[in-house]
C-alpha cells in the first residue's frame, strides 16, 4: 500500500500550517531584519507579506487542482517538465532540512542552554515518531502548539500595549518608514526576503494534499486562512518590537521577544534578574519552535515520497505503512538527515540559505501556475507574474553565502540526475533492426 490516507480537514490542516509558520523565525528572524533594514525594517515586513500572499494565492490555485503530496515538485513536473519539478522539490528537501536542524538547535538552546545539540537530536527523534503515528497525529500535536504559542503571543502583545499607555517609554515609532541614513532600499529587500522565513509554512499544506479531505475545497481555504491568521500577528509583533526596542538595540538581540517581556514589565533587559515572562516568552519560543519543527519534518518526508514514486529518489522512501497511512521509512531518513544538519552545520547560517532555497521554490510554483490551462485559474496571470519576480528579486539581495550554497547544491541535485538518467539510458537494451 502506497496511498495516504485522507484525515485532514480544514481546523486540521490549518494547524499544521500555523505552526510550521509561528515557529523559530517569529522568536530570531527580526534582529537580523533590523540589522538589515534600519528604521525600514517594518516596510520590509510589510513587502514579505506581499510575496507571501502572492505565493499563497498560486500555491492555492495549483493544490485545488493538483491535489496530491509533494506541493511545487508534483506541480512543476506535471506543468513545466521533469527537470523543473526535480529542482523545486530539491531545493525544498535541501532549505527545510537545513532549516529543520537550526529550528531544533534553537528548541534546544531555549530548553537547555549549553546542551542544545543533544537536546536538539531528541527533538527530532521525538517529533519523527509522532509523524510516523499518522498525519492525526501530527496535526493534535500542531493544534495543541498553536493554541499555546496563539495565547502567549498574544499576552505579549497585550503587556506591550498596556505599557505604552501606561506610559513605558517608547523607543522608536512603530509607523513603517521608508529607508533612510541607517539602510538603503537593498536592505530593506534583505530584511523582507529574511522575514519571508517567518510564512514559509504554508507549504507544508501543500506538500499534505493527499491527506486532507475535499482537497479542492479545503487546501485553499486553509492555506488562505493560515497565512491571514500569521499576517495579523506578525504586523502585532513587528510593531511590538520597534516600539519597546527600536531598531538599533533590536539589530543587536539575541532573544527579541523575550526581552521585550523584560522591558514591559519593569525591566531593563534580560539581564536584570530573574523575570516570570521572560521565562514564559523563553518556554513558549521552545513549544513554538517544536511545533515549527513538526511540520517540517512532515513536509519533506511528503515530498520526499512523492519524489521517490517517481524514481526521482530511492525507491524505498515510497513506502506508506498500512496500519498508520504514513511514509515511515521518508519520516526516519528525514528525520535522521536532520540530526546531522543539528551535529554539523551552525545555525547562524543558515537562515539565509533555507530562505533563498525556499523562495526559488515558489518562483517555481509561480511558473508552474502560469501554464494551467485556463479552466483550472481562478487568479489573474499578473499575480503568478509579480510573485515570481519577488521571489526572483528577493533571493539576490540575501547575503551571498546562503545564495551561493543554494546554487551549488541545485548545480550537484541537477547533475546527479542527469548522470542516473545516462546511465540509465546505457543499461536499456537497443532494438534490433528489422
Amino acid at each position: 500500500m502506497n496511498t495516504l490516507r485522507r484525515h485532514l480537514g480544514i481546523p486540521g490542516a490549518i494547524s499544521i500550517g500555523l505552526a510550521s509558520m509561528i515557529g523559530a523565525g517569529v522568536f530570531y528572524v527580526w534582529a537580523p531584519a533590523a540589522a538589515a533594514a534600519g528604521t525600514g525594517l517594518l516596510i520590509g515586513l510589510l513587502i514579505a507579506a506581499v510575496i507571501a500572499t502572492l505565493n499563497a494565492l498560486s500555491s492555492a490555485q495549483l493544490a485545488m487542482a493538483h491535489p496530491v503530496s509533494g506541493g511545487a515538485y508534483a506541480y512543476g513536473r506535471a506543468l513545466l517538465g521533469q527537470w523543473w519539478g526535480f529542482s523545486a522539490g530539491w531545493l525544498f528537501l535541501a532549505g527545510k532540512t537545513a532549516s529543520a536542524g537550526a529550528i531544533a538547535l534553537i528548541a534546544g538552546e531555549y530548553l537547555w542552554p549549553g546542551q542544545g545539540r543533544w537536546v536538539a537530536v531528541g527533538a527530532i527523534a521525538v517529533l519523527a515518531i509522532v509523524n510516523a503515528l499518522g498525519v492525526r497525529s501530527t496535526a493534535r500535536f500542531s493544534g495543541a502548539v498553536v493554541a499555546v504559542v496563539l495565547v502567549g503571543l498574544g499576552g505579549l502583545v497585550v503587556l506591550v500595549v498596556l505599557w505604552a499607555a501606561g506610559g513605558g517609554r517608547v523607543a522608536a515609532s512603530p509607523a513603517p518608514v521608508l529607508p533612510g541614513a541607517d539602510a538603503g532600499w537593498l536592505g530593506v529587500l534583505q530584511s523582507a526576503g529574511l522575514l519571508f522565513f517567518c510564512f514559509a509554512g504554508y507549504a507544508r499544506m501543500a506538500t499534505l494534499g493527499e491527506e486532507v479531505r475535499e482537497p479542492r475545497r479545503t487546501l485553499p481555504r486553509a492555506i488562505l486562512g493560515a497565512l491571514a491568521i500569521a499576517l495579523g500577528l506578525y504586523a502585532a509583533i513587528g510593531f511590538s518590537v520597534v516600539l519597546v526596542l527600536g531598531p538599533e538595540r533590536l539589530a543587536g538581540s539575541s532573544s527579541p521577544l523575550a526581552e521585550v517581556a523584560a522591558v514591559v514589565t519593569g525591566g531593563s533587559g534580560v539581564s536584570s534578574g530573574p523575570n516570570a515572562w521572560v521565562l514564559v516568552v523563553s518556554l513558549v519560543a521552545a513549544l513554538a519552535c517544536l511545533g515549527s519543527l513538526l511540520g517540517i519534518l512532515a513536509g519533506l518526508s511528503r515530498t520526499g515520497l512523492a519524489m521517490a514514486r517517481d524514481q526521482e529518489l530511492p525507491g524505498s522512501l515510497s513506502r506508506v505503512s498500512d496500519r498508520r497511512g504514513s511514509p515511515v521509512v521518508a519520516e526516519l531518513v528525514v528525520a535522521v538527515l536532520a540530526m546531522a544538519a543539528v551535529l554539523l552545520l551552525d545555525p547562524a547560517r543558515l537562515v539565509g540559505f533555507s530562505a533563498t532555497c525556499v523562495l526559488a521554490y515558489y518562483a517555481i510554483a509561480h511558473l508552474a501556475a502560469l501554464r494551467q490551462p485556463v479552466a483550472e485559474r481562478w487568479l489573474h496571470p499578473s499575480v503568478h507574474v509579480v510573485g515570481a519576480v519577488g521571489c526572483t528579486l528577493l533571493v539576490f539581495t540575501l547575503p551571498w553565502q546562503g545564495v551561493l550554497t543554494a546554487v551549488v547544491v541545485l548545480v550537484v541535485g541537477l547533475a546527479a540526475r542527469g548522470l542516473r538518467l545516462a546511465r540509465g539510458a546505457r543499461r536499456r537494451p537497443r532494438s534490433r533492426p528489422a
